[in-house]
Parts: C-alpha cells; structure tokens; sequence
C-alpha cells in the first residue's frame, strides 16, 4: 500500500517488453527483490538491483492498462516505497492499481479558465493557497486561510476516461501518475486539480504538457461504494 506522497523522481533508463530499469535513488537503500515500488502510479515488483539502477518485470496486462509502455529513456517517474506500518498516513489509500489513463488537456498553469471544468464549488480551487504555506508533497491545500486569484495555484486538467465517471468527485482524492492530490472541479470529461511550487518541483507533474498520458488511481472507498449500489 502507498500514500501518494512521492519520495523522489528517477530517470527510466531502459524499457523492454518484458520490464523496464530505473536509476536507483541514493535514499532507497532497503530495497531489496521483491519489494514493491510505486513507479508513476503503478505497483511494481523489484526483479534485480545494483548501485546503480532498479529492475522491475511487467506483465503485458499492465502494459494495456497504463502509461508505461508510451515512457522512453530519459523520461522521468514519480517513486514512492511502500508504506510502513509505523508510518504516518499524509496522503490517501493509493493501491498502485491504475484503473485508467487520462489525457492532460491543460497543463499546470497553462489552462485558460474558460477551459476548466465548471461545476458547482464550495471554495475557489486557489483560496488558501500563499507563498508562505508549503503544504505535505503531493498534496493541494484549500484549507488554510484565504489568497486573491492572482496568488492562485496552478491548475491541471485531465480528461478522464468515462468508465470512472463514477469516482471523480469534487473534493474526493485521485492518485495522477502516483501523486495523491483533491480534485477541485469536475464535469462529464474533466477534472482539475491545483498543483502547489513543492508539488510540481518534486514530482513530474510540473512538466506535463497538453496531450501527455497520465496514469490515474481513483480513491478505493469510491470504488466499494460504487461496488455496494444496488
């Protein structure tokens, strides 16, 4: 199980049909075969290490459900360890199992606001976001005191496959590309989601563009909450 809180960001350094290899961070020095890494969203299992580099082995259902099999070398991955017991939970319940693949349609900071999703908001996706307040990676705060627009975060808008039009809610968590973030406004395509400095510095989401595929994890209490309606 994972939080949502990315750790760090590697750079893929092969990709075959079978697996693909990553940069090792220098921090991830209890890795051993068989642990589980979240790589961009996606539960992966260590197959080999070194020094140097990680080596996963991906099934070819895994290739059709997610964004894996478009990355190329060079390209970089969010990565997060799984979650020890004794841990504090920052984020949300995140899998790493991608129920789809979403498509940016504006990119952090570069969506028109006539562009984003309409729909019926509590607060403004930007209030309570300053300079000052640098919330836990990952994560958009809406909960701590009030900003003009002009200091309003980021927004990235993803166009979702309809299959979850049923788990994307305002408010509600959603995992993108492994990064445990609320979703601030929604309609029948899209969704958005605002990005502090900290969240596009430390992660890949900063660099998404429009167009870009992104691998998406709805909240699991949706999931059985949908499962439970008769």
């Amino acid at each position: 199980m994972f939080t949502g809180i990315t750790e760090t960001m590697a750079e893929l350094k092969n990709r075959t049909d079978t697996g693909l290899t990553i940069e090792r961070p220098s921090n991830f020095d209890d890795i051993q075969i068989g642990s589980s890494i979240c790589v961009s969203g996606v539960c992966l299992s260590v197959v080999k290490f070194d020094d140097a580099s990680i080596s996963f082995g991906v099934h070819e259902e895994t290739w059709k459900r997610t964004k894996l099999g478009s990355l190329n070398a060079g390209d970089k991955v969010n990565l997060e360890r799984a979650m020890k017991a004794d841990s504090r939970f920052e984020g949300h319940v995140v899998q790493g199992h991608v129920d789809g693949v979403g498509v940016v349609v504006g990119g952090a900071g570069a969506s028109p606001a006539g562009d984003r999703p309409r729909g019926p908001v509590g607060r403004s996706p930007g209030e309570g976001w300053s300079e000052k307040f640098v919330a836990p990676r990952g994560r958009s705060s809406a909960e701590h005191g009030s900003a003009s627009d002009a200091h309003a975060p980021p927004m990235l808008t993803i166009k979702y496959p309809q299959a979850l039009s049923n788990l994307i809610v305002e408010k509600g968590s959603i995992a993108i590309d492994g990064v445990s973030l609320t979703i601030c406004e929604v309609d029948d395509e899209k969704f958005s989601v605002a990005l502090i400095p900290h969240t596009l510095e430390v992660t890949t989401l900063g660099n998404l563009k429009d167009g870009d595929k992104v691998n998406l994890e709805a909240d699991i209490l949706g999931k059985y909450a949908q499962s439970n309606v008769v």
